[in-house]
């Protein structure tokens, strides 16, 4: 998934256009969908196995709508001003949006019973401080930010943010990633503050050492993930900041480039399913979500997209060298070192102006 975010007046995080691989065939005939039964999804590009819509058509006769978006900024303005909250049933979105469309009614409660493969969460995203009880989203997909580069071109490359915001270190040409809250993130990671502070004169110097990184002559600029990636898999780019997806897609395809989550730490990321407030079909809603975290179709979508299942039914049924792969699934010891991307409420201004002055400048 590529996320190409820009400042908000609310806290709006990451995380962009995600490329599959096609998956395999269902075998399973297919139920012809009956009258009025749709299902509008909203959701990031090319980001669920096509399978799995006609698996979900075969069970319960509702034929899923994929609608996408590139930008949160685009979601959030369908939501709030374009007749999204009353349009869509089902809105994949990253984690911390969740209290943002709480605050601003565009979500609805969802109902547990409703969702008896909640059971398969695995613990790590029960209970979240972005959305307590799991009152509003279920997961569906998780990962990290970190850096890909060429093995080729930098073959003692250092696991560090070093390798970004000091010059000496810098392997080569380099891509920043557009995207506010997880750039600053690893910034302030590199400071040595934390991902979320709400400390004005350290925003400012992670803004000051993302000005440094960008102003320096190996710098390409601001991009998108994908196109990081893309860049670097063309030799465009010895290295690019870029979401661990796009990366590990690009790593199947190609020997001579590598994903690393820096020593010092990193930003997690987790989208989820929600419902909008006046969702036409809510209950197809639930369906849809029971559905995704049904033990077999997690790890269908997990073996397509190539993130991370947070569903732990589904960890026994990941392709053997995914499950294996620590730029999908990072280690216990990494994960100590990774922090959630919050909802800052008021205090996004303070890094929305800190990101206007660094991408002006």
């Amino acid at each position: 998934m590529a996320r190409v975010i820009f400042p908000l007046l609310f806290a709006v995080v990451s995380l962009s256009a995600y490329n599959r691989a096609a998956a395999q065939a269902n075998p399973k005939p297919q139920a012809k969908p009956a009258a009025g039964k749709k299902l509008n999804v909203y959701m990031y590009s090319e980001y669920i196995d096509p399978e799995l819509l006609k698996q979900f058509t075969a069970q319960t006769g509702i034929e899923p709508r994929i609608s996408v978006y590139e930008a949160e900024e685009e979601m959030m303005a369908k939501m709030q001003g374009g007749g999204g909250a009353s349009q869509y049933d089902v809105v994949v979105l990253t984690d911390y949006l969740i209290p943002v469309m709480a605050k601003l009614n565009l979500i609805q409660p969802l109902a547990p019973a409703k969702i008896p493969n909640r059971a398969n969460v695995n613990d790590m995203f029960v209970n979240p401080s972005y959305d307590p009880g799991n009152k509003y989203g279920m997961p569906y997909q998780w990962g990290t930010v970190g850096l890909f580069y060429r093995t080729d071109k930098a073959p003692q490359f250092e696991p560090s943010w070093d390798m970004v915001f000091d010059e000496a270190k810098q392997p080569g040409s380099f891509v920043l990633m557009d995207e506010m809250r997880s750039m600053m993130g690893v910034t302030l990671v590199h400071l040595g503050y934390a991902v979320n502070t709400r400390n004005a004169d350290e925003a400012r110097k992670a803004g000051g050492a993302l000005l440094k990184a960008k102003h320096s002559k190996k710098c390409l600029g601001f991009d998108g993930g994908v196109a990081g990636v893309n860049k670097v898999v063309s030799g465009d780019a010895v290295m690019a900041v870029v979401f661990n997806g796009d990366a590990v897609k690009a790593m199947k395809e190609n020997k001579d480039v590598r994903y690393v989550t820096p020593k010092e730490g990193t930003t997690l990321w987790v989208d989820c399913m929600v419902i909008p407030a006046k969702a036409p079909n809510a209950e197809g809603a639930h369906k849809f979500i029971n559905f995704i975290l049904d033990a077999k179709n997690g790890a269908q979508l997990s073996n397509f997209n190539h993130y991370a299942t947070p569903n732990k039914a589904s960890l026994p049924l990941i392709a053997p060298e995914d499950r294996a792969d620590k730029a999908i699934y990072p280690s216990d010891e990494d994960l100590k070192k990774m922090k959630y991307v919050e909802d800052l409420g008021k205090d996004t201004a303070l890094y929305d102006d800190v990101w206007t002055q660094v991408k002006s400048r």
